[in-house]
């Protein structure tokens, strides 16, 4: 018996259609509806059989927080069920990174799930979002994806949702796990070696019961010369903590450090993570300074300060930031 798994669409440019077969920028993201993205894909009856359910048709860069809650309460729904046997997710790539993080802390290992993207929209030629989707089907339908937290599937290659990042505005290998690498590859599927799964699911279903939206967490990037008033200004626009993006090894500017200290005074939590593209940034010995990040990037750590103050558990921002 196939394996039967549900497809969630939330658009991005893997359903995106242009009018030029040539045009690869110019696009109108999530114009394709799930029968539509089935249907140019030969092949995937073969593979599994499918359930689609349309969850938002929006391009990625409008995904909110809202978003991710809604998103994570349909894939709980569906692996609920005792004929699904994982989940497929479309998703655009400009913030793929963002959701598969909050869905690989959120959701506990067990059926597989996979995310899937595209750079090139439906209508181009030599779209990849089809074999992106043929494969994210055939690893999720693959009895070796099982327990092995959010898994992301893209250009031939399998990568744990948590690692990943977008490093390019326009290649088709702009998904990447920089220091990390890829778990394995799709075709055919194989296991190089097993995610490490970390803090996978370490929010419980019920931390985040009937919520429709996230805190609000800021992301200021911090360039020579900023002012810190951009920190103030956003304290007083409620952001109820703030993610540095600062030069170098996460380097607090002289002129920021009263402004840091004491919107940390009036329980603003602050964290120092690095505007750089790759690398941790180190936990300093003066505890007058706030805490790094870690390996977390900016966008990643501005999400487990949203889940730890949407949970009531603050210490998980620190675990996280190990």
């Amino acid at each position: 018996m196939a394996p039967r798994l549900t497809l969630l669409t939330t658009g991005g440019t893997i359903a995106g259609q242009a009018a030029s077969a040539a045009d690869t920028t110019g696009y109108t993201a999530g114009a394709l509806d799930p029968a539509a993205l089935v249907a140019a894909v030969p092949g995937l009856a073969t593979l599994a059989e499918l359930h689609c359910d349309a969850v938002f048709s929006i391009d990625s860069k409008d995904m909110t927080p809202a978003h991710w809650l809604a998103l994570r309460a349909r894939v709980l729904h569906h692996l609920a069920q005792a004929d699904c046997d994982g989940v497929v997710i479309t998703h655009g790539t400009d913030t793929l990174e963002e959701t598969a993080f909050f869905l690989h802390l959120t959701l506990p290992p067990g059926k597989p799930v996979v995310m899937t993207a595209a750079m090139r929209p439906a209508t181009a030629l030599s779209a990849d979002g089809p074999m992106n989707l043929y494969q994210a089907v055939a690893v999720a339908a693959h009895p070796d994806s099982a327990d092995k937290g959010v898994l992301v599937v893209v250009n031939g290659q399998i990568f744990a949702g948590a690692d990943i990042v977008k490093t390019d505005t326009e290649a088709l290998d702009a998904i990447a796990a920089p220091g990390r690498g890829p778990l394995g590859a799709a075709a055919p599927v194989r296991f190089f070696h097993p995610p490490a799964l970390g803090h996978a699911g370490c929010i419980a279903p019920h931390a985040l019961a009937g919520l429709s939206d996230l805190p609000r967490v800021d992301i200021l990037q911090v360039a020579a010369g900023s002012a810190p008033d951009l920190l103030t200004a956003a304290v007083a626009a409620g952001a109820r903590a703030l993610v540095l993006a600062l030069p170098g090894n996460g380097s607090l500017p002289q002129a920021w450090q009263d402004t840091v200290a004491q919107a940390r005074t009036t329980g603003v939590a602050v964290v120092r993570s690095t505007r750089t593209a790759h690398g941790r940034v180190a936990h300093a010995t003066d505890r007058s300074l706030p805490p790094a990040s870690g390996a977390l990037n900016p966008p990643k750590a501005r999400i487990a300060l949203m889940l730890a103050l949407a949970s009531g558990q603050p210490e998980l921002a620190s675990t996280l930031f190990a």
